[in-house]
């Protein structure tokens, strides 16, 4: 990637005042959402919005929903379109780990530890560039400060992004999806605050490996928000755990 600045696309204002625009940066599709406060002599800082690779366009009502409350907090958010996600290129080592996860569900089978690295790790390794990338292009926009928080899945995207930029200085991890081995050894290398959300009767997630995750993580400050319920069940009070934990690291 190598544009300096994202090419916005279309803009319009919300009814709560959030002024939202769509961009591309080197042919990625993304999402940026700014408070009504947010001025080149008043720049607010960024959160950036992870997700599963459903395609933006079937996870913008929760992606909405989710910036427009952090911007009633005084913060901007950016979300852009994962590898093999909507409109961009398949990646084919991960549509077979998605084939062969979809057999052994139909078949009772183990989902193995090789599955797992096949389903993730080409995902995260092409994401995280991009992402960085992302944060370069929208730091450079006047109204866009520091400092940068990362909210949301695939918790391991987000794991390898939080150790490999700086410039995000806390993290809300959604504990969601499969973990690869490897993430382990890197969680104890990650010391920036951590609050990790926890469905507890998430019928997609290795429930124990979420907590063996947390775990290893070598943040002093980590909390683990824990909620009954399944993978999209989250109360809304975990949703105010989230925002004042970012309200303490980001102001």
């Amino acid at each position: 990637m190598h544009n300096t600045s994202p090419h916005l696309t279309s803009g319009r204002r919300l009814d709560d005042g959030v002024h939202e625009r769509a961009f591309t940066l080197d042919g990625i599709p993304g999402l940026l959402w700014t408070p009504a406060s947010a001025s080149a002599s008043t720049p607010v800082p960024l959160i950036l919005l992870g997700h599963p690779p459903l395609g933006l366009d079937r996870m913008y009502p929760r992606l909405a929903e989710r910036a427009r409350r952090s911007a009633a907090d005084g913060f901007a958010s950016a979300t852009i379109e994962l590898p093999g996600s909507g409109e961009r290129p398949r990646l084919p080592a991960v549509e077979r780990a998605r084939a062969g996860l979809r057999r052994a569900r139909e078949t009772g089978e183990p989902v193995t530890d090789e599955l797992i690295d096949a389903l993730v790790l080409p995902l995260a390794g092409q994401a995280v560039p991009e992402w960085r990338a992302a944060l370069d292009a929208l730091l450079s926009l006047p109204e866009i400060g520091g400092p940068v928080g990362y909210s949301g899945g695939v918790i391991s995207l987000g794991v390898r992004l939080a150790l490999a930029e700086p410039r995000v200085v806390a993290a809300c991890l959604f504990a969601g999806s499969f973990v690869p081995r490897v993430l382990f050894e890197e969680a104890r290398q990650l010391t920036v605050p951590l609050h990790v959300l926890l469905q507890w009767d998430d019928e997609g997630n290795d429930r124990q490996a979420a907590l063996d995750l947390f775990d290893a993580f070598g943040s002093a400050e980590k909390t683990l928000h824990a909620n009954m319920g399944g993978h999209t069940g989250v109360p809304h009070f975990a949703g105010d755990a989230a925002a004042q934990f970012f309200t303490r690291h980001l102001r």
